[in-house]
């Protein structure tokens, strides 16, 4: 695009990586100040990645994420790291993370630019992921074992992939195979790009009878087949079965109706009414109160009009809209996975972060192209600010609204106020109870800020209804710990019906006790013997 006098405007002739790179780095810092102050929980998926990555670097080497068989432990490998240089402290996983989000912010950057065909567009895009809406946020600042590894694998295969379309190599191919393998033992989300990209490589490949094609898809083969090595070894061991099952969804499978029809439209029916405010960010994943409600009429019609030109815009033939149309096969890939699969059961919004590429390109695009009546041209040269501006604003409502503050909990039995945390581990160490039983949301985060000096085993409820999950039960060795210990305590929260069933089973035991309450925390210790939880009427299980 030329400006006056044939030179190219102002923007164009900046450096590119330089604002990419510091916007990269203001996304980076506001996730690491959300952590600093202290409203963005330490919750027990966190604390495994954290305890997976302490053993590391005592010379464990675990291959998928503690208690589960469809995440790898890249992001344990990547804190570890951290914890060699820092320490092992939360700080050092949200420092990875925070990193993380930057890779996703610069190549962000780089598929804007590709998808508007200019500099600025570039920058842009990168801007409303630095800044995203609370869930993308949410899920790029904390870590669940791999989202934000994820994202970044995600968004290189896209870029690998548009070079390989437009000007296929051999190397090209093999790096495409490494990404795609390596993301999916990473995290098998990723096959929401991979999956499209390699379809779309392949259909180009087969129309345009390339002779080299079969060399290439060889080699992407033999890339994928290494990148996913971890995950080939493990099946080797154990055999597929387990894998594959928990790569579509067995581990939530029994939120979902009895049959497959009636499963794909009851996800169907949880992607209309929560998918749309949770992606928008409209809503936090964990509740359904409105965010920055003096904007969100305005911020739901500017999306309208988003929406209305992307339709337009992904008609035309140019190479940006190309690179669109490619972002949005993620999209869809992404929604139908979402409907057809168990994933479809969990409504609280960490399955759609993906989706935040697509909503940064196409809100980029809008604001530099798109063609407006002239009292409504405001909307579109202002987009990306007001939406950076309501996105802030719905961070910024949720992080004053402590606890839960920004939680990856999304059921209010497990919003625990965290702040009690240090003097929980304080009075324990003093009163020598090391040793006991809790629930999943207490036992993991309770191991890792005690230094594995406190062990409790998940084998009590959370929920009202007094379900459990075996699956709670992580890490195997913290089991033997607690059955030979002379002394155990129970820590509970948020639950009195638990509390009374406590108290009741201990005096019918004949067993004395002495209770103390810090925060949330219920805490029954100083028993006069040991006592497991199967002596005492507490568990529904549940598989």
């Amino acid at each position: 695009m030329a400006g006056i006098g044939g030179k190219p405007p102002a923007t164009e002739r900046w450096p590119f990586w330089l604002p990419a790179l510091l916007i990269a780095v203001l996304g980076g810092a506001l996730r690491l100040g959300l952590s600093l102050a202290g409203v963005v929980p330490f919750n027990a998926d966190e604390a495994v990645v954290g305890l997976m990555a302490r053993h590391m670097l005592q010379g464990a080497r675990p291959l998928f994420f503690y208690g589960q068989a469809y995440m790898g432990s890249l992001d344990a490998a990547l804190v570890a790291a951290a914890f060699a240089l820092l320490g092992a402290r939360v700080m050092a996983i949200r420092l990875v993370q925070g990193l993380l989000a930057m890779g996703i912010i610069l190549t962000t950057a780089h598929i804007g630019r590709l998808a508007t065909g200019s500099r600025l567009g570039g920058w842009l895009a990168a801007a409303l992921m630095a800044v995203p809406s609370v869930n993308v946020l949410l899920y790029t600042t904390v870590s669940l074992g791999g989202y934000g590894e994820a994202l970044l694998l995600g968004n290189l295969i896209l870029l690998t992939t548009w070079r390989l379309l437009q000007r296929p190599a051999r190397r090209g191919a093999l790096l495409w195979g490494l990404l795609a393998g390596l993301g999916f033992w990473t995290f098998g989300l990723t096959l929401v790009y991979s999956v499209p990209s390699g379809l779309l490589l392949l259909a180009q490949g087969l129309r345009r009878r390339r002779p080299g094609l079969g060399r290439e898809a060889l080699l992407a083969l033999g890339g994928g087949l290494l990148g996913a090595s971890p995950w080939l070894y493990a099946v080797a061991q154990r055999g597929a079965q387990p894998f594959v099952a928990e790569l579509l969804g067995s581990a939530i499978a029994g939120a979902s109706p009895g049959s497959w029809p009636l499963g794909v439209a009851s996800h169907s029916l949880n992607l209309l009414l929560f998918g749309p405010t949770v992606v928008l960010g409209m809503r936090p994943p964990w509740g359904t109160h409105s965010l920055a409600m003096p904007l969100l009429p305005l911020i739901a019609i500017l999306w309208a009009f988003i929406a209305a030109h992307a339709l337009r815009a992904l008609r035309r033939p140019s190479p940006p809209a190309r690179m669109q149309r490619l972002v949005l096969y993620v999209a869809v890939a992404l929604l139908a996975g979402y409907v057809l699969t168990p994933f479809g059961a969990d409504p609280s919004g960490r399955y759609f972060v993906p989706l935040g590429l697509a909503l940064a390109v196409l809100a980029a695009d809008f604001s530099l192209h798109a063609r407006l009546p002239g009292r409504l041209d405001w909307l579109r040269r202002t987009a990306p600010a007001l939406l950076v501006a309501f996105h802030l604003w719905g961070a910024l409502q949720s992080a004053l609204t402590y606890p839960p503050g920004l939680t990856t909990q999304f059921d209010p039995i497990s919003w625990i106020d965290k702040r009690a945390d240090q003097e929980l581990v304080e009075f324990l160490l003093a009163e020598g109870e090391t040793r006991g039983y809790s629930n999943y949301w207490v036992a993991y985060p309770l191991a890792f800020l005690s230094q594995e000096r406190i062990v409790f085993v998940p084998r009590l409820p959370y929920h009202q209804d007094f379900r459990y999950s075996a699956r709670d039960n992580r890490y195997a060795p913290y089991d033997e710990l607690v059955r030979a210990s002379q002394r155990v305590a129970y820590i509970t929260t948020n639950h009195p019906a638990l509390e009374a069933r406590l108290r009741d089973g201990f005096t019918r035991l004949g067993i004395r006790w002495q209770e103390a309450r810090i925060g949330d925390y219920q805490i029954f210790y100083r028993l006069s013997r040991p006592v497991a939880p199967e002596e005492l009427p507490v568990t529904i299980q549940v598989e």
